[in-house]
């Protein structure tokens, strides 16, 4: 008999040894149990994979091994597809064996742009040093509360404009929920005639052909960064074959963002029945509604009030699904936040196919911001052309401006398209902040670039600002004084993308690692740094890499004085 046969002949024998027993880990029949438990009877599907882990992790703090095996066998996944899922997102805790378990308490502390120009390095070490007992204290990316910064989460509980003594206070106290937002609650939004406008569509007063030519009379454009005509996605979606999806991104991670949630917290229902009238003008089966995790205040006031709606309907609704996001950034992508929805890593899908042809669980997809949705109701109401009417230096429309940083009244400020910035921080935001002097501008959050208040009148809307590299996306506007510096914005925005970065592509995944790297240097190699980013602008899958280069390249062009230092 030859080696080999005789190595084939153990191999055999071994598998045949094996025969009838469990591959991989055998599962813990106590943490299946609990599992079993907190799964309820809800249906074993691997899209609410997600969902799950959340539960878990609600439940018991933490994601065990063992809780991850015994998921893995009630949704017949490999153990591995629940572990790359659960390791992928920042809020998921995956606890190894021999592994001590996370403190009871997190307390989250933003150190992205406008926060840390408020102080968040110093609020993270006064509240490390408080030594507060079964408390971790972790460096955050942006949780969309840039207008009171700086901002610590404890728990669920956003602490805004927080010292080290409210955090205390919290931790101490067992305030560890969020707080639900006194919002405009079902009775009092259909009492003052909410979803009038829904019954008139559903009913046959207004027909879809009508309805999406009023969007299109209003330049309604996508709101959340992209700004495609929204009528024309309409009219696109609805030429796809049935059945149709609904995707709707509340994730909203951008930093200096923070808009979705305002208006959110504020009138639940107006989003809501933008949302319907858009699934019946579309004719899709089904709507995922999809919330960056953060807004954990959000999720509950609009679990509530979705359930206040679905118990007593104005009309005919279709399923909508509320699916909680865990902490990534990239999620904001729409192909990646389809995947998450879909209970996968949130990495962004290749294209072509475009969602709207090859979307949620393969289906044609219509995916919008929840502002864009936010509006519908008003110019279906008063008409296309009365949105359009607003603006200046012939934009149309109005634009809901995440303003922080520097200046009197930072906030969320509706003012029309086409304002420049110095118009804005006068007319809107009260001016500059008390002994600070206007010196630079984000026009469109972490990606959207630098500018110099030398170059404050440009109009910000779609389309004005990419002549100087930069662009308007989700509207947020970060006022920088003289009392900062550009290059350290462009650093902390270039480590947020860096941390971000799904890692799918190498361009993004070391591009930007790589240019943290050169520009933590005293002076930046400003050769090697183009040749980086003309990489990451031409290579990368998604607009994350393809814009993290902005900032940086806007220093060097427009703030070089500030590389001579």
């Amino acid at each position: 008999m030859t080696r080999s046969s005789i190595v084939d002949t153990t191999l055999i024998g071994a598998r045949r040894d094996r025969r009838g027993q469990p591959k991989g880990r055998v599962v813990d029949p106590v943490a299946l149990d609990e599992v079993r438990a907190l799964l309820g009877d809800a249906p074993r599907r691997a899209d609410l994979l997600i969902e799950f882990l959340h539960r878990i992790q609600d439940a018991h703090g933490c994601l065990s091994a063992a809780h991850l095996v015994a998921l893995a066998q009630e949704l017949k996944l490999a153990p591995t597809e629940v572990y790359e899922v659960a390791t992928f997102y920042h809020h998921f805790d995956v606890v190894k064996e021999g592994d001590a378990r996370p403190p009871r308490i997190t307390v989250r502390v933003c150190e992205t742009l406008s926060c840390a120009m408020a102080g968040a390095e110093a609020l993270h070490a006064a509240v490390e040093r408080l030594g507060l007992e079964d408390v971790r204290v972790l460096s955050a990316p942006c949780v969309g509360r840039c207008e009171r910064a700086p901002v610590a989460i404890v728990g669920r509980n956003p602490i805004p404009a927080a010292t080290a003594d409210k955090v205390a206070a919290a931790v101490r106290g067992g305030e560890l929920e969020a707080r639900v937002p006194a919002a405009i609650g079902y009775d009092a939004y259909r009492a003052a005639g909410g979803y009038r406008t829904l019954v008139e569509c559903v009913g046959g007063a207004r027909t879809q052909e009508s309805v999406i030519a009023e969007l299109d009379d209003s330049a309604l454009r996508g709101l959340g960064g992209a700004g495609f005509p929204a009528g024309r996605k309409w009219k696109i979606v609805r030429g796809e074959p049935a059945p149709r999806m609904m995707a709707v991104n509340i994730d909203e991670g951008e930093p200096g963002t923070f808009k979705d949630r305002t208006h959110l917290e504020r009138d639940p229902h107006r989003f809501l029945e933008g949302l319907l009238i858009a699934a019946w003008a579309v004719g899709v089966e089904a709507v995922y509604v999809y919330q960056r995790d953060e807004y954990a205040d959000c999720r509950i006031l609009l679990e509530r009030e979705l359930a206040a709606l679905q118990r007593d309907p104005p009309c005919a609704l279709p399923p909508i699904h509320l699916r909680r996001g865990a902490g990534a950034y990239i999620c904001g992508e729409e192909s990646a936040m389809i995947e998450s929805i879909e209970g996968k890593r949130g990495m962004p899908r290749l294209r072509p196919p475009y969602v709207a042809q090859v979307g949620l669980f393969g289906r044609p997809t219509l995916e919008h911001n929840m502002e864009t949705l936010w509006w519908v109701r008003e110019i279906l109401e008063k008409g296309g052309a009365w949105f359009a009417s607003y603006g200046r230096r012939g934009r149309k429309g109005l634009r809901s401006f995440s303003v922080s940083g520097r200046v009197r009244k930072p906030g969320v400020h509706v003012a029309p398209a086409g304002i420049t910035v110095r118009e804005l921080i006068d007319e809107y935001c009260g001016g500059m902040a008390e002994g600070h002097e206007f010196y630079a501008y984000l026009p469109g959050g972490a990606s959207g670039g630098i500018l110099p208040a030398s170059m404050g009148d440009i109009p910000l809307d779609f389309d004005t600002l990419q002549p100087y590299g930069c662009f308007i996306g989700s509207a947020a506007v970060i006022v920088l004084s003289r009392q900062d510096r550009a290059r350290d914005a462009a650093l902390n925005l270039m480590r947020f993308f860096a941390d971000e970065s799904c890692g799918q592509c190498t361009p993004c995944r070391v591009g930007t690692e790589k240019a943290v790297m050169l520009m933590e240097r005293k002076r930046w190699d400003t050769a090697l740094l183009g040749e980086l980013s003309q990489a990451m602008a031409d290579a990368s899958i998604c607009g994350l890499g393809q814009a993290a280069p902005n900032p940086l390249a806007c220093v060097v062009k427009y703030f070089p004085h500030e590389l001579e230092a």
